[in-house]
């Protein structure tokens, strides 16, 4: 992943609750995350509805935008002031060039497809307290950088559930 990481030669900030992407808009870079946090999200009926966080030496992408080169409907909005390396399609293109780097980039995007299908898992089959639980064995950094408001809707549960979980 450094060697991706080291493609980028552009430096973002995005002030909290600022956007980086919205809705039917293209974006085919892919974001490093310096500092800060960033939540990914669709509107369902006027209801937000978290799909994935990026947090501190994360990579963060509209994956759907950043393969097809169309709109998406994801919103990508920053949590904390977030601190992001741009590393754009052409430049992951050109380093693509390179067979050993193809090997890289497909264990990087199959641990994205792993990482979304246990998501999908999550939500489909188990209590709220077995999802607690597997986020939490997971992904135990994501309760230190991200809000109980925010992990509550990305595991489909109240915040008052998530923080009787907590304490349990």
């Amino acid at each position: 992943m450094k060697e991706i990481i080291e493609l980028s030669n552009k430096e973002i900030t995005i002030n909290r609750n600022e956007f980086l992407k919205v809705k039917g808009s293209i974006d085919t870079n892919l974001y490093y995350i310096k500092s800060g946090s960033l939540r990914v999200f669709v509107l369902d009926d006027y209801e937000e509805q978290t799909i994935r966080f990026g947090y501190k030496e994360n990579l963060i992408v509209s994956l759907d935008s950043f393969l097809t080169g169309k709109p998406s409907d994801l919103y990508i909005q920053a949590i904390k002031k977030t601190v992001a390396k741009v590393i754009t399609k052409k430049q992951i293109d050109k380093y693509l060039e390179n067979e050993y780097n193809r090997n890289i980039w497909i264990q990087i995007l199959e641990n994205l497809v792993i990482q979304q299908m246990e998501r999908e898992i999550d939500i489909l089959t188990n209590s709220p307290k077995e999802r607690y639980e597997r986020v939490l064995k997971r992904s135990p950094q994501l309760f230190q950088e991200i809000s109980n408001k925010h992990i509550a809707n990305y595991l489909r549960m109240s915040a008052e559930t998530l923080s009787r979980l907590k304490k349990s």
